[in-house]
C-alpha cells in the first residue's frame, strides 16, 4: 500500500493538480481570513471554514476526478488490478493520497487561529475543534469523488457528478422541509430511497439475486410495517433524512461551539463505508 500511496502523491504534484489545489485552498482561506477575522474583527476562525465549505466544493471534485478514472481509460488499471497487493489497498493507497494533499493547506492555516490571538480575543479551542471537523467533512467529500471516479472512465462525469452530491449535501437541509410529512408519503419515500439503495449494490456487484431478495425484503417490510403500525411513518422520512446533512455535524463546531463526538465517528464512519463501496466497484470489474 505504501508504494501505490508514495505512487499517486507524486503523481498528483507531477501532473500539477496538487499545487493548483493547494494553492486555490489557501488562496481563498486567506481572503476569508482577511475578511471576517482580520477585518471584521471576527474572534473565530471557523467563520473562514464556514465560507470554505462552499469553496471545497469546487476544488475537491478536480482533485479526485482522476483517482480511478483516469486509470481505467487508459487502461493502466490493469497493472494496479494484477499487482500482487489487495484492492482494499490500491483504494487505500489512493485515497491516503489524496487525504494527504487536502491536509497541507489545513496544516499551512493552522496557524491563523495564533495570528488571532496576537492580535485579540482568540477562541483556540473552539478554532482547531473545527479544523478537525472542516478536515474530516473534507475527507468525506474525498472519499464520494473516489467512489464516484471508480464507476465512469471519463474525468468530467467524475468531477460534475462529485460536485453535483456535494451540492445536494450542501442544500440537503432546505431541501428536506419539502419532503411529504403524512405517513402514507414516508412510506413511499422509504421505498424509493430502499429500491435506490438495491440499485447501487446491484451496480456494484452485479448480483441479480441477491438484489431481487433485497428489493422484496424491503417492499414486504415496509408495506407490513405501514399496515400494522401506520403511525411509525407520520414525519419519519423527514426526521430519518435529516441525519444525511452532513454540514451539519460541522455547523455543531463552527457555529454552536459544540464538540460534537457523535458527529465525528458518523463522518468516519462514512469514509469507510464508501471506502468499502469503492472497493466493491473496483472487485466487480477486475472478475468481470
Amino acid at each position: 500500500m505504501s508504494a501505490i500511496y508514495r505512487r499517486e502523491l507524486k503523481s498528483h504534484f507531477q501532473s500539477m493538480t496538487g499545487y493548483v489545489f493547494i494553492a486555490f485552498v489557501v488562496l481563498f482561506i486567506g481572503i476569508y481570513f482577511m475578511a471576517y477575522n482580520m477585518m471584521s474583527g471576527y474572534p473565530y476562525f471557523s467563520y473562514t471554514l464556514s465560507g470554505m465549505v462552499t469553496i471545497i466544493m469546487i476544488g475537491i471534485p478536480v482533485l479526485t476526478m482522476r483517482s480511478f478514472a483516469d486509470d481505467r481509460k487508459t487502461k493502466t488499471d490493469q497493472l494496479l488490478l494484477t499487482a500482487p497487493v489487495t484492492v482494499t489497498k490500491v483504494v487505500l493507497g489512493k485515497y491516503l493520497s489524496m487525504v494527504t494533499v487536502f491536509a497541507v493547506p489545513i496544516l499551512l492555516t493552522s496557524v491563523c487561529p495564533l495570528i488571532i490571538k496576537m492580535n485579540g480575543t482568540a477562541h483556540l479551542k473552539a478554532d482547531y475543534a473545527s479544523m478537525l471537523a472542516f478536515f474530516l467533512l473534507g475527507c468525506v467529500y474525498i472519499a464520494i469523488g473516489m467512489f464516484i471516479s471508480s464507476l465512469t472512465e471519463s474525468q468530467i462525469i467524475a468531477a460534475v457528478g462529485t460536485f453535483g452530491v456535494i451540492l445536494l449535501l450542501l442544500l440537503w437541509p432546505s431541501l428536506v422541509g419539502f419532503l411529504p410529512a403524512s405517513a402514507s408519503g414516508s412510506a413511499i419515500g422509504f421505498l424509493i430511497l430502499w429500491t435506490l439503495a438495491v440499485f447501487i449494490v446491484h451496480r456494484v456487484t452485479s448480483h441479480n439475486l441477491l438484489a431481487a431478495v433485497l428489493e422484496a425484503v424491503g417492499l414486504i417490510g415496509i408495506v407490513g410495517i405501514y399496515f400494522i403500525k401506520r403511525g411509525l411513518f407520520d414525519r419519519a422520512l423527514i426526521r430519518v433524512l435529516e441525519k444525511v446533512a452532513v454540514t451539519d455535524v460541522f455547523q455543531n463546531f463552527a457555529s454552536h461551539y459544540i464538540f460534537d463526538a457523535g458527529g465525528l465517528v458518523s463522518y468516519i464512519s462514512i469514509i469507510f463505508l464508501l471506502i468499502f463501496l469503492t472497493v466493491q466497484s473496483i472487485e466487480k470489474r477486475r472478475w468481470s
